[in-house]
């Protein structure tokens, strides 16, 4: 019964930032539309940049465990 009232609590919560964060969000854009676009832009754009830095560097190995270039 516990597990179930924790669960729920923790979907509403879920629910209640993220509708806190999108009213703030569309607030903003309301308020300061250039400001709210462009720092938009600036967040996306660095979530992009560190997306593809954080891409592995490794070789490819097929399912027998050999490179593929030894094939």
């Amino acid at each position: 019964m516990t597990t179930s009232a924790q669960s729920r609590t923790k979907i509403v919560a879920f629910y209640g930032i993220v509708v806190l964060s999108a009213a703030t969000m569309l607030w903003l854009f309301w308020r300061f539309p250039v400001g709210t676009a462009i720092a938009t832009v600036a967040v996306l754009a660095a979530f992009a940049v560190s997306a593809r830095l954080a891409r592995p560097d490794v070789e490819v190995r097929s399912d027998t465990g050999r490179d593929e270039q030894n094939c």
